[in-house]
């Protein structure tokens, strides 16, 4: 089996779908490793890296393309790449398939398979292949970096000669992977943590970490069984709006990372919240990308307000760690390839009757196969 990485195109995307640890893998699974000249430059790993564990580097982007066996990248293709792909390959990257029906009827036109890296099931086999899961840990982590950075004060309490520095609040919004990462480094930095969710698990979970959670009765709330929160009823996003202003006009740094998943996210912090924030408080929103959790957010930018408050609307978080965020998205990858490994064909055939497969397949064979996208 032939697989090609391609560098990527966006310029905002610093990751590389594969580095040389998960290369080193695949070519001991007895696969050919083709990668773009450029791969992995912005994630600290030369041409030369590649090549030293039997990769070769090539510049022949297009021609490469035409002939993977099967492709790995990290942001969803153009139209035009996917119309360069043979009959038969398989293509996985993030693909944002809720909103790209026509790259998806396009993959099927193609008779090419596409695999989803968001539809993978999260489930515990499929923990080692879950690129959600390992870049969202990141992202959470950064937010809190970026929000420290951009405070004009200190996370911990210090004791002085001068006085006493109270610690910083720190109110995170949402509690899945990204949120208890960022409880965590905002509490190894001193901070005082408030977290909400809408799952009363995810709750327990925050306490787990030392934070303090902001209970809000919403009436019945739960998870969908892939673990996102479900989508709240008018009502009760009002009632949480309401509580979770208290607690911003009082916190220091407000980090939201509030997802709904194939969905746009919710607006959980309204203009008239931010107002009530004191000046030179911080917000960080990891959803902006998508939509935002903040109401005049700017995806993609940093903006004060008229008050004093930084909007951090960036996007890519998990990018800007992009050494570390390329070596757990490879090793995904590589998981996934080698899941699925036949010793005796060198390939990776497609069973839909697969449990992980039949999860994150989206297309096969000329058709659009997977339940949701069908129609």
């Amino acid at each position: 089996m032939k697989i090609f990485a391609p560098k990527e195109t966006d310029p905002i995307e610093t990751r590389a779908s594969l580095d040389p640890a998960a290369v080193k893998k695949l070519v001991g699974l007895g696969a050919e490793v083709i990668v773009e000249s450029g791969l992995g430059l912005l994630s600290d790993h030369p041409d030369s890296s590649y090549e030293e564990v039997g990769a070769t580097v090539t510049s022949d982007r297009a021609g490469s393309l035409g002939s993977a066996d099967l492709v790995t990248r990290v942001r969803k293709p153009s139209s035009d790449e996917v119309g360069l792909l043979k009959e038969g390959a398989i293509h996985i990257s993030f693909l944002d398939p809720f909103n790209e029906p026509d790259l998806i009827k396009q993959f099927a036109t193609q008779k090419s398979t596409a695999i989803s890296l968001e539809m993978v099931p999260r489930t515990t086999l499929a923990q080692k292949m879950d690129a959600i899961s390992s870049q969202a840990n990141l992202a959470g982590y950064v937010s809190v970096i970026t929000a420290a950075n951009r405070l004009n004060g200190i996370f911990p309490m210090m004791m002085t000669p001068a006085g006493t520095i109270s610690p910083a609040k720190v109110f995170v919004v949402g509690i899945g992977v990204a949120g208890l990462q960022a409880i965590a480094t905002a509490k190894r930095l001193g901070a005082r943590v408030t977290a909400f969710d809408v799952r009363p698990e995810a709750l327990e979970q925050a306490e787990s970490l030392g934070a303090k959670a902001l209970r809000i009765d919403l009436g019945e709330t739960s998870g969908t069984d892939q673990g996102y929160a479900k989508e709240l009823t008018p009502e009760q996003i009002e009632k949480q709006v309401e509580a979770q202003a208290k607690v911003c006009a009082q916190s220091d740094v407000v980090i939201t990372t509030a997802k709904v998943f194939g969905r746009k996210p919710p607006v959980l912090i309204k203009k008239d919240v931010v107002a009530g924030m004191q000046p030179g408080s911080v917000i960080v929103d990891l959803a902006a990308e998508t939509g935002g959790n903040v109401e005049g957010i700017t995806p993609g930018e940093e903006t004060v307000t008229e008050n004093g408050v930084k909007l951090v609307g960036l996007a890519n978080f998990e990018g800007q760690v992009s050494k570390h965020a390329s070596q757990v998205l490879a090793a995904n990858f590589a998981n996934m390839i080698e899941h699925f490994w036949d010793e005796e064909t060198k390939s990776v055939p497609i069973n839909l009757e697969d449990e992980i497969q039949k999860g994150c397949v989206i297309t096969h064979d000329g058709t659009v196969v997977h339940d949701r996208f069908k129609d």
